[in-house]
């Protein structure tokens, strides 16, 4: 989570804890509204970022990510 909160924090121009707290409030809202199976997912690569070595693989991880679990 920590390389999504710097990104969000370099894109924005805001400082880290804002951009933290914008990220807690998304995925506060994602767990809300996509199922648990995908939003549970998409939380843990978020959260780990285990995938993601920079801007790029990390939004490409992410949609890969989803369109595993939608079939694409």
């Amino acid at each position: 989570m920590d390389q999504l909160v710097k990104l969000v924090a370099q894109k924005t121009g805001i400082n880290e804890s804002q951009a933290k707290m914008a990220v807690e409030t998304v995925m506060s809202f994602m767990k809300d509204k996509l199922p648990d199976g995908v939003a549970s997912q998409v939380i843990s690569m978020l959260q780990d970022g285990s995938d993601a070595e920079g801007k790029d693989d990390l939004m490409s991880g992410l949609t890969g990510k989803l369109g595993g679990l939608f079939g694409k």
